[in-house]
C-alpha cells in the first residue's frame, strides 16, 4: 500500500545544504505496521511529508495505492488518515460535529458519515462525551477524537506521527489500542517514532533512520541478526556512535547525546517507562 523508492531531499539554510533524506526506500504492506525510527532531526516527519504529498522529493518517489505522491494527487489523500502530535481539536464544535465536518471535507455522504460515526463511538469509547463541546475534554479525551478522525473516511492507509507524544500511560494505552484496531482492519500503518520500547511493543517491521539514511529494515529479529543486538535502543546506539565516529566537524552536534536524552526522558517517575519527552520533527 506504501512504497518508498529511493527517496532523496536536502534543505539549504543560512548557505548551508542540509541532507534530509538519503535515497529512502522501503515498503509497507495492508496489515502490517512499521516503524519508521530515529533520532529527532533524522528525516521521519520529512519522510512522512514526502508520502502524503505535501513535499517534493528532490529524486525518488512515493506511491500510496498505486497513485503517485505529489501536490496534485488526491487520489493519496483520500486513502491517507493522518494523525500527528500537532493534530488540534476545534474548541467551540462538539467531538460530534468536528467528525462530521471532517467527513464532510472528505466528501462523504451525511448518511455514511454517521454510521462511522456511531461505530467509531462504540470502537474508541467516545459515547460519554460525544456531545460536549471540544473545549472541556481532557488531552486523552481529544487524542480518540483525533484518531476517530482520521479514520471517518476510512483511509486503507493511516500514518502516524510520535501519537503518544504529550500523554500518559492511559493515553498512550489508547494509541496502542488504536494500532492493534487497524491492523485487524487491514489497515497499512506507517509509525513515525523515536520511542523504541513503544515500537517494539506494536510494529511488525521497522526501518531504523539515521541522518537521512535507512540503516537497517526488516523485522526485529532480521535486525538483531543484522546488528548483533538484542534491543534497539542497543541497536541504535551502537550505530550512532559508529556514525558519530566518522563524523570530522567538531561543529556537528552529536545525535548520539541528543538521543540519549530522548531515551533517558521516556523514563518517569520511579523508572515508570510510560512518561513520555518533548520531541522535535525532522
Amino acid at each position: 500500500m506504501i512504497i518508498a523508492s529511493g527517496l532523496t531531499k536536502q534543505f539549504h539554510w543560512a548557505g548551508k545544504t542540509i541532507q534530509a533524506l538519503d535515497s529512502v526506500s522501503f515498503s509497507v504492506q495492508q496489515g502490517e505496521v512499521f516503524g519508521l525510527l530515529g533520532p529527532n532531526g533524522a528525516g521521519k516527519t520529512t519522510t512522512l511529508r514526502i508520502v502524503m504529498g505535501l513535499l517534493q522529493p528532490d529524486a525518488g518517489y512515493a506511491e500510496v495505492g498505486g497513485f503517485r505522491a505529489g501536490p496534485d494527487s488526491p487520489e493519496v489523500r483520500a486513502k491517507i488518515g493522518m494523525v500527528s502530535t500537532n493534530d488540534g481539536v476545534y474548541p467551540w464544535l462538539t467531538a460530534r460535529e468536528m467528525l462530521l465536518y471532517f467527513a464532510d471535507l472528505y466528501a462523504v455522504p451525511l448518511s455514511l458519515a454517521r454510521q462511522r460515526l456511531e461505530r467509531l463511538v462504540d470502537e474508541l469509547q467516545l459515547s460519554g462525551f460525544i456531545g460536549q463541546r471540544c473545549s472541556t475534554l481532557s488531552t486523552g479525551q481529544k487524542q480518540r477524537v483525533i484518531l476517530a478522525r482520521g479514520l471517518m473516511h476510512d483511509p486503507p492507509v493511516m500514518l502516524l506521527d510520535e501519537p503518544t507524544r504529550g500523554l500518559d500511560v492511559v493515553g498512550s494505552q489508547t494509541v496502542f489500542e488504536f494500532i492493534s484496531h487497524l491492523k485487524e482492519r487491514g489497515k497499512a500503518v506507517l509509525l513515525s517514532t523515536h520511542r523504541l520500547d513503544e515500537a517494539e511493543r506494536v510494529c511488525d517491521r521497522f526501518g531504523l533512520l539515521h541522518r537521512g539514511a535507512l540503516m537497517y529494515t526488516g523485522s526485529l529479529q532480521e535486525i538483531r541478526d543484522a546488528t548483533g543486538q538484542q534491543h534497539l535502543t542497543d541497536m541504535f546506539l551502537t550505530m550512532m556512535r559508529h556514525s558519530e565516529s566518522e563524523v570530522e566537524d567538531s561543529t556537528v552536534p552529536s545525535q548520539v547525546d541528543a538521543f540519549g536524552s530522548a531515551l533517558a526522558e521516556t523514563v518517569g517517575n520511579d523508572g515508570d517507562r510510560e512518561e513520555e519527552s518533548p520531541c522535535s520533527h525532522a
